[in-house]
């Protein structure tokens, strides 16, 4: 049973007021909406709502608009996108409080759909002002918060209408929250997570947490290199922090404190320079030459990752093994994705994956659709991934 309150937690919504926060912040351009994977993602809570008869009023913010309405950064053309993903007509209000929000409010009919104005050209959207806040729930029976990659910011459409309305978390959410726990809230054990990347300084709360929690931890990608180097390891002119080798000896003693083994590359795809088809090799990482860079994990390294994988119930996964957006330094990542995916189809591996780089990579590999979870939601997920509490989360918890 889940511990947040969800749409099946709602006797009967037919005629009623739902306030349904959503993230529409996709890709645009010249009017047009080149991505539409997040209205893709939220389509069942808004057909299900509308399907029961509620008024479903969408909130969502676009862009950073510093000062204001201004029209790039207006919602009207990604309502029009939100009617051609979901097959029925959405209308759109010129703002999402006041006299605009309340007559295109009043207007609706029982299963009719509307989207609100960006709700940042308020300044009292980001800084969680209570009035602003109540405004937005003038416009509400219920709320709905179906946008987790929103969560970890404790703003009004995020929040603080969780404090005005009964509220609950949309689809989703809900198996975004689900997935999560599958992962590391009470996963089935052995654990392994693959965390990757360019630098160890943007993910040291992340690395911390998971060596307490999984039961292997593979690093890869610019960031092996920095612990490579932590244990004397010479990595020639590799992308590393150096500067952050008592920090890397850390997490390597915290994780033996935890009993997390720690999975650092035994060879290494090396090259001179950074391009694509660039002439490369396969070293040991004791042999890194002076002037080569370690752009990929080796196939020896790729050999003990599918070990884990294979070894592995559940696979946590951000950041890609190498830079896998230039080949053939995609080859381990690619390697790795297909065997956690092959686990997966085989019903062996719950496997949840986020974060930018790793849906590209996996999207790369052609293999996301066969992982158990796919997370778009980034900063949210790293923060849930280091442990920290989601202020948007937190709110529809039950009790």
């Amino acid at each position: 049973m889940t511990a947040f309150k969800t749409l099946d937690d709602i006797a009967d919504v037919k005629g009623k007021r739902v306030l349904v926060r959503v993230d529409l912040n996709v890709p645009v351009a010249d009017g047009k909406v080149t991505d539409a994977t997040r209205i893709e993602r939220v389509a069942p809570t808004i057909t299900e709502l509308a399907g029961k008869g509620a008024k479903v009023i969408l909130l969502a913010h676009f862009g950073r608009p510093k000062d204001g309405p201004t029209p790039e950064f207006s919602l009207e053309p990604i309502a029009r996108a939100t009617a051609a993903v979901i097959g029925r007509p959405v209308g759109f209000a010129a703002d999402c409080i006041g006299e605009k929000a309340a007559s295109a409010v009043s207007a609706m009919k029982d299963g009719d759909i509307l989207l609100l104005e960006n709700t940042r050209f308020h300044k009292g959207e980001e800084k969680n002002d209570r009035a602003f806040a109540e405004a937005l729930a003038k416009n509400g029976d219920l709320y709905v918060n179906d946008a987790f990659s929103a969560a970890h910011r404790a703003h009004a459409s995020t929040e603080g209408l969780a404090h005005l309305l009964p509220a609950y978390a949309g689809r989703t959410m809900q198996a975004e929250l689900d997935a999560l726990e599958a992962g590391l809230g009470n996963p089935k054990r052995p654990v392994v997570a693959i965390v990757g990347g360019a630098k160890v300084s943007t993910k040291i709360d992340l690395l911390m947490n998971l060596v307490k929690k999984v039961d292997a931890l593979v690093i890869g990608g610019g960031m092996a290199n920095t612990f490579l180097a932590a244990r004397g390891t010479a990595v020639g002119k590799s992308l590393a922090e150096h500067d952050l080798a008592d920090t890397a000896k850390q997490i390597m003693i915290e994780a033996a404190t935890a009993g997390c083994a720690i999975i650092l590359p035994s060879d290494g795809v090396v090259a001179r320079e950074f391009k694509a088809g660039a002439a490369s090799e396969v070293v040991a990482v004791e042999s890194i030459p002076a002037t080569g860079m370690i752009l990929d994990v080796g196939p020896k390294t790729v050999e003990k990752v599918e070990e884990w994988i294979d070894r592995a119930a559940t696979l946590v996964w951000n950041g890609p093994l190498g830079a896998f957006e230039i080949e053939p330094f995609d080859k381990a990542t690619v390697a790795a994705a297909k065997a956690a995916a092959a686990e997966t189809r085989a019903g062996k591996l719950v496997s949840v994956a986020g974060g930018g780089d790793t849906v590209a990579a996996l999207n790369h590999a052609g293999v996301a659709d066969d992982f158990t979870y796919v997370s778009t939601a980034g900063g949210a997920f790293l923060e849930w991934m280091e442990g920290k509490p989601l202020p948007g989360v937190e709110v529809l918890k039950k009790g």
